[in-house]
């Protein structure tokens, strides 16, 4: 819902700014605003789709291999995943933290991080959706011990 409002109010925004300058009277910060409205939708939609399985995926060589060797492409490719947003959150952050001072656009009563936290918490949410998707996929494909009666 989040990011489906962030979507809206970045095309509202984009489409007011075009009309106001066509009127002669342009809003700069139209632009500003839904540039920081776009980048967290980015991150937001990019965690919807990861949980929904609609991200793009190529799996033509690892339906042929048997299923031990795909369960490890599996799960190697969500360690890569989750080591790669572990470094898009610890870096995230300090850009955040570095830019604190900085005026988004110039702005000045806006901080630059509000736009740089996209990046750690949406990489916060991927890393969760991961770490459960890879948790949900270790439960399936754990062999069930049984105790004979």
């Amino acid at each position: 819902m989040l990011a489906a409002t962030f979507l809206i109010l970045m095309v509202v925004l984009i489409f007011s700014g075009g009309v106001a300058r066509m009127l002669h009277h342009p809003l700069n910060w139209t632009t500003d605003a839904a540039t920081c409205f776009f980048a967290w939708a980015c991150f937001l939609c990019a965690d919807i789709a990861w949980r929904k399985n609609s991200l793009m995926s190529i799996d033509l060589l690892v339906e042929k291999l048997p299923t031990a060797a795909r369960r490890f492409c599996a799960y190697a490719n969500y360690a890569i995943i989750a080591g790669f947003l572990v470094y898009v959150i610890v870096a995230g952050t300090w850009l955040s933290w570095i830019s604190r001072a900085r005026s988004f656009q110039g702005i000045p009563e806006i901080s630059y991080s509000w736009v740089t936290m996209s990046m750690p918490v949406g990489g916060l949410l991927l890393l969760i959706t991961t770490v459960l998707k890879a948790r949900e996929d270790f439960r399936r494909n754990r062999p069930s011990h049984q105790i004979p009666a």
